[in-house]
Parts: C-alpha cells; structure tokens; sequence
C-alpha cells in the first residue's frame, strides 16, 4: 500500500493522527517544505504525536517519512491517469492536482487522436495542402484560433493561408476558391449551417475539401472529400471547456505542418538559415 493510501485510510489512527494526516493530505504541496515543528503547530498536536505517526506508517522519524512523501508525490505527477474532458478538474483539487489533470487531459486527448489516424489519409490530407496553390480554413471560435496557428507556421515556408471565416467574408471567400486551391474545415460536431451551405456549393465545384471533426456521421463529413477524425467525447455545450478536442485539432494541424515540412527539409531549413542571416542585419543596420 502507498504512503497516501494509508494516510487515506488511517487505519488504527488516534483522533491526533487522523487530523494530522487529514492535514497532510491536503496541504500536499507544502507540507514537504516544513519543519516538523511547524507541521506541530498547524495540525495543534505536538513533534511527539508526528514522530509516532511516522512510525506507525513504518519510517524511523519525520524526516524520513517526509524524503518518503516527496518521492511518491513526484511519483504521482508522472503517473498517468484518465480525466473526464467535460470537466476535468474539481473545486476540491489542488493547484497542483488541476496542474497534473491537464497535463493527463492533454497526453490522453493526443494518445486517442493518433489511434484514430490513418496513414493513407494522413497522407492524402498533406497531397491535396501541398498541391493547392491557395488554402483557405474554415472555423469559429476556439477552431479559428487553431486555424491561425496553423496559418502563422505556413508563412515559415513562405505558404500564405486564408482565414476564410475572418471578417465575415466565409461566403465570399468559398466563392473565391478554384480547383487548384483547397478548403480546410475544423468542425468538431460537423453541424455549423452555414459551412455545411459553403461544402455543398464546394462539393459541386469538384474543389478539393478537407474536415477535421469529431463525427465522422455527420452531413459535413459525407461532402468533404477527406475526414480526419478526432476522439468525440465533449458533450456539445454542458462542460468547463473545449480542453480535449482543440487539443486534437491542433495535434493533427501540427502533424500536417510537420510532415509537409519534412518533404522538403533541406530546402526549408536552407531558407530558415537566410531568413535568419536577413533578420541579424536588419539588427546590426
């Protein structure tokens, strides 16, 4: 049994030992940072009642039941665990327990998403990116802001991308587009009205159209030329917020980005190396 699971437990615990171990529990990130005269005073007990409930957990003393408490709490911040995306943490937790969620939140939200990934239409995805000559993204909200990053890492390799959404101008932009160019669409439940309009009139121009959703049933899905598909497991308006699914989106934007990287590294690298050489006089002049 762990050091916490018993200091959960409080088996055979005096009334003392039971609201110093109460304390410690809660007080986890502090408590390692106190001398034992100190935990004395904040749990109203004595260094005597300490040193004994140390040594019922099995150490000799306070200092080394605290080197033990340090070592599982450090354990425990690299120990893998499941959290609801819908609300991931709780107003009893922790700093440092929210701290740890997330990053659990995140790591599983990007595990889930490469298991959904296949290859062939990964691969088609960065065909059809790479060979338009312009690319315009479709998305709202926190999408959109997934879409800007993904345009700002473009402009690295000297591709331009377009907003489509920006300013309200979706349906003239969507009017805009030609066969040699693309439109990307981030849509978690697939079901925006008016993008699914834009996909139906793309869809009948045979122009190039690629969908990042969680519902890979939805009519959106079925217009669009490619679907990569990301874990669907938000509820649609009832959570703390879009954690999970905007992690996905911009996993897979991220991947895109680095395998149309990766297609021409040498070239890319070569034009970073003088656009940094450019950057360094601009400072010196």
């Amino acid at each position: 049994m762990t050091l916490l699971k018993k200091l959960e437990q409080k088996q055979g615990f005096t009334d003392t030992e039971i609201r110093i171990a109460d304390y410690i529990l809660i007080n986890l990130e502090d408590v390692p940072n106190m001398f034992i005269q100190e935990l004395a005073e904040n749990t109203f007990s004595s260094h005597s009642a300490i040193i004994r409930l140390s040594q019922k957990l099995g150490f000799s003393g306070y200092r080394n039941f605290k080197i033990a408490l340090i070592h599982e709490i450090q354990s425990n911040k690299h120990a893998f665990a499941h959290v609801d995306p819908n609300f991931p943490f709780l107003p009893s937790d922790s700093s440092i327990d929210i701290g740890k969620k997330m990053a659990d939140l995140t790591i599983e939200s990007i595990r889930k998403t490469l298991v959904k990934l296949d290859k062939n239409q990964l691969n088609k995805a960065v065909d059809i990116v790479r060979n338009a000559n312009r690319i315009y993204l479709f998305g709202n909200g926190d999408s959109q802001i997934r879409a800007r990053s993904f345009q700002n890492k473009f402009i690295k390799i000297n591709k331009h991308l377009i907003i489509a959404d920006e300013y309200g101008e979706a349906t003239w932009n969507a009017l805009n587009l030609e066969k040699t160019d693309c439109a990307i669409f981030i849509s978690y439940a697939g079901s925006s009205v008016a993008h699914l309009k834009i996909l139906k009139y793309l869809a009948s121009m045979k122009i190039p159209t690629i969908l990042l959703t969680g519902n890979s049933e939805s009519t959106m899905s079925k217009l669009c030329e490619l679907t990569l598909e990301v874990p669907y497991d938000e509820y649609d308006f009832f959570k703390v917020g879009t954690f999970s699914s905007q992690i996905s989106f911009e996993y897979i934007l991220d991947t895109l980005f680095s395998i149309i990287y990766a297609k021409e590294y040498t070239k890319n690298l070569n034009n970073l190396k003088q656009k940094e050489k450019a950057f360094r006089k601009w400072e010196l002049d």
